[in-house]
């Protein structure tokens, strides 16, 4: 749909660069499929901050998303494509031929009319949901499950996309957008295509009340406040050399792997750039 610049009418608008919506439907998303969300603040359930630089925001309603695609030997029919407020790209409200109405993440280039269908084996189309293993060598997909039966997992993001590279002994290898190729079951489950809205990378807010309209509080810097407050803090002046880079908590930053050992790692094949 492409991105949006303005004249600079006002100081907000001068580097504003917004996504064009002008084709997504304008109405109120369909009421069942909506459930409400509380606004955390960043806090826990004691009410401490656990979670620094958020808080305020406009309220959202919470779309369902069909991550799973279990409907199978039913077409379905876009009806629109909506913007969600949740996510980054966009989600395509769908009508089975038995009635269900369900929310799925929008392949790019997807319209209203269009049809798609899920299933073990279903033809190679955006939009359609299958076993990873079925699907071609280089296909193009999203949504990607880590477990059978589970909802998808991989690759959910504006733009983003993951890609069939090969197949051996009941795994599929998939190359996931941050480089990293990883083995998935064969009885996962993933979608065809690339996501939409791959222009949102290239948005700029243009003033800090957009920021402060998605729920983000501003942040400081480390080596700007007291020792007290932070690992960086202190010094006379703009100090902030000699110190190793560390988060707020002490963490190590800038290249520490900080990944536990309990993870799937023997399902990694090449780690990420």
């Amino acid at each position: 749909m492409g991105i949006k610049r303005y004249k600079p009418k006002t100081p907000g608008l001068r580097f504003l660069v917004a996504i064009d919506r002008s084709k997504l439907w304008k109405g109120r998303p369909l009421k069942k499929l909506t459930e409400s969300v509380k606004s955390s603040g960043g806090r826990n359930n004691h009410g401490h901050i656990t979670v620094r630089n958020r808080g305020g925001g406009h309220k959202k309603l919470y779309r369902i998303i069909d991550f799973k695609r279990k409907l199978d030997e039913h077409k379905a029919i876009v009806e629109r494509i909506e913007y969600d407020p949740n996510r980054t790209c966009f989600i395509a409200l769908i009508k089975y031929n038995n009635g269900i109405q369900r929310y799925i993440l929008a392949p790019k280039g997807i319209k209203k009319g269009d049809q798609v269908e899920s299933g073990e084996v279903v033809p190679v189309k955006d939009g359609n949901c299958m076993e990873i293993g079925n699907m071609p060598d280089g296909a193009i997909v999203h949504n990607v499950e880590l477990s059978p039966g589970k909802g998808g997992d991989l690759a959910r993001s504006a733009g983003s996309s993951a890609q069939v590279i090969g197949k051996a002994g009941g795994f599929v290898q998939v190359k996931l957008p941050s480089g990293e190729i990883r083995k998935v079951l064969s009885k996962c489950r993933a979608t065809c295509g690339m996501l939409s809205n791959e222009d949102n990378k290239n948005v700029i807010l243009g003033k800090a009340g957009r920021a402060r309209w998605k729920g983000n509080r501003p942040r400081v810097r480390g080596v700007a406040m007291n020792p007290v407050d932070h690992p960086l803090g202190g010094g006379e002046g703009k100090t902030s050399g000699g110190r190793h880079p560390v988060s707020y908590s002490g963490v190590p930053s800038k290249g520490k792997k900080t990944r536990s050992k309990k993870k799937s790692n023997k399902m990694i094949i090449r780690r990420r750039k």
